[in-house]
């Protein structure tokens, strides 16, 4: 298979592997890098994660997630932050330096985007400090708007620019993510902002592929059976600058029920096809 040096696999893409079976499966079809999330890890126990993929070779290049930083209550809000300080010391163990945060949707009977956003703020006050003094940087991921209201007000690039850059860019990104971004004709312009900014703290990938599934949140499609340009936006993403990791994180139940080695396998395929560039 050609050069897959900047492929990630998300461990959600093919979630239906145990870590081990994942770890295993990348080394034999060269894949050295991984995005990894919170509850499997932590099932698999956060210390025994960090060993495994060391000792499999493997880089962790993102953690998934922090972030749900909107509530109102008191108590809920207090719940919030001491969970995105636990995912910032995980963070660390496995050895990555970014934290995806999905920041939030609105509170129960809320209907003020511009305050539910000022939360988030306040909450990245305290929490990028923290990161910052266990190398860990925030990266905040706009989700497409029909997630508005109940998993993240920050549906643009823009809007998460203009909360990342309240504070210094080695403590607060954002998440470049395809899928959520591909319909804003904004949205090279601002990755041009954030590359400037060296705010793009990782670059990931999933299709629009239509006619939506039923529960639209395991609606992304393998890359190229939808309709997003991937070389393209790859294009807009290295001419700001940005040359690490390219993370493929896919949501879809018919790639869960198939064998998670194959999946695996065509998703490093695809990448190779849609995403390098042509010779």
């Amino acid at each position: 298979m050609t050069d897959l040096a900047r492929f990630s696999i998300n461990q959600m893409t093919v979630r239906q592997l145990s870590l081990p079976e994942l770890a295993d499966a990348c080394g034999r079809l060269g894949v050295t890098q991984v995005g990894l999330w919170r509850e499997p890890v932590q099932e698999y126990g956060v210390e025994a994660a960090a060993k495994l993929v060391r000792e499999a070779g493997l880089t962790v290049t993102t953690l998934c997630r922090g972030g749900f930083l909107t509530a109102t209550d008191p108590a809920e809000r207090s719940r919030a932050l001491d969970d995105n300080r636990r995912a910032i010391e995980e963070a660390a163990t496995l050895g990555t330096d970014t934290l995806v945060l999905v920041c939030g949707g609105l509170p129960p009977g809320g209907k003020d985007l511009r305050a539910a956003r000022e939360r988030i703020a306040d909450a990245l006050a305290d929490l990028a400090p923290r990161a910052e003094d266990h190398g860990v940087r925030l990266a905040i991921e706009p989700l497409h708007p029909m997630y508005a209201a109940d998993r993240c007000v920050v549906s643009t690039l823009a809007q998460a620019l203009d909360l990342a850059e309240r504070f210094p860019a080695h403590q607060v990104g954002v998440t470049v993510d395809t899928y959520h971004i591909w319909w804003d004709d904004r949205a090279p312009a601002q990755i041009a902002r954030a590359g400037a900014g060296g705010r793009i703290h990782t670059f990931q990938l999933a299709d629009w592929i239509t006619p939506l599934p039923e529960g639209v949140l395991n609606g992304r499609g393998q890359i190229g059976d939808g309709a997003i340009d991937m070389r393209e936006w790859t294009g807009h993403v290295e001419a700001a600058g940005y040359t690490g990791p390219i993370e493929v994180e896919l949501f879809n139940e018919r790639l869960w029920a198939r064998d998670g080695r194959e999946v695996l396998a065509e998703t490093a395929e695809r990448f190779v096809e849609h995403v390098q560039k042509k010779s």
